[in-house]
């Protein structure tokens, strides 16, 4: 079987564009009030992270996100199938990863997975897999170096949110990439796979690449669901996607076991819903 990530061309473009621009019509609207990154920044630093994960769904919920992180891009998988037909996806991606904030003063936001999945799902989105954050990054307007914070008990903090937020907005702005271009290397991602469901109550981890093929971090599930920490990101997929240029599920194409291959390298994966439930209830050695 043959796989190939491609931007999308010719008619695709205009039934790809279609699909992308009302990807996002469920995020709630930005409300005038709501809170700019540095401001809640500033209010959850000192909240245990159980009330810190509570506040970022919260806002997230309520429509704090930056109006660039509303437009989906479009991010096409062609793979040759085992019968030999080739069947095209095209996803509807956010450009980066969830943010909290204004476009001029936003908070890259890590979270556990089940805050993740509740936004993801509140919204119409999904996580993505390993071969999708694979296709995202090969086909990224802007390639970002990563940029490791020295290891240790301040990973989790704010404060390393903080720093590592604003190292990134410093080399977007270097490489003076507008908001809204598919931007990748900056985090890694929370993922779906299959061992979530065969071992319960983790988080999948992959991703932050430094080239193509070469993401720093190989796909984990050492960490509990709730662990967060600075270098991880949230990106979001679009529940609805075009198959062959026809509307469908992601869920649909990711149970199949002839198309899932075109957007997993796992085999089929099962609706995140019941991860919702499982993953709020952490192993006996995961705590705050």
């Amino acid at each position: 079987m043959c796989f190939a990530f491609a931007a999308c061309a010719g008619s695709a473009v205009h039934a790809a564009s279609s699909t992308c621009h009302d990807a996002s019509n469920s995020i709630p609207v930005r409300q005038e009030q709501a809170e700019a990154g540095s401001d809640f920044a500033r209010r959850i630093e000192s909240l245990t992270e159980r009330d810190r994960q509570l506040a970022i769904r919260t806002s997230l919920l309520a429509g704090n996100v930056p109006a660039f992180l509303r437009a989906a891009v479009p991010v096409q998988f062609r793979a040759r199938l085992a019968d030999g037909a080739l069947a095209r996806v095209t996803l509807c991606v956010l450009p980066d990863y969830l943010a909290i904030g204004s476009n001029t003063d936003y908070l890259l936001i890590p979270m556990g997975l089940d805050t993740a999945l509740a936004v993801a799902s509140a919204f119409g989105f999904t996580l993505p897999t390993r071969r999708i954050v694979d296709g995202i990054y090969a086909q990224a307007r802007l390639r970002l170096a990563p940029v490791p914070l020295q290891p240790g008990s301040q990973m989790r903090s704010v404060d390393y949110v903080v720093r590592h937020n604003g190292i990134i907005a410093a080399q977007r702005a270097t490489a003076n990439a507008p908001l809204g271009a598919l931007i990748a290397g900056d985090k890694k991602d929370l993922v779906l796979t299959p061992r979530l469901w065969s071992d319960p109550g983790r988080v999948g981890i992959y991703g932050w690449h430094r080239d193509v093929g070469r993401p720093i971090q190989p796909l984990s599930t050492v960490h509990g669901a709730r662990y967060a920490d600075y270098s991880h990101g949230v990106r979001l997929v679009s529940t609805r996607v075009l198959v062959d240029g026809r509307p469908a599920s992601i869920f649909d194409v990711l149970g199949d076991q002839r198309l899932a291959p075109v957007l997993s390298d796992e085999g089929t994966i099962a609706s995140p819903d019941a991860l919702l439930s499982a993953s709020a209830v952490a192993p006996a050695e995961e705590r705050w």
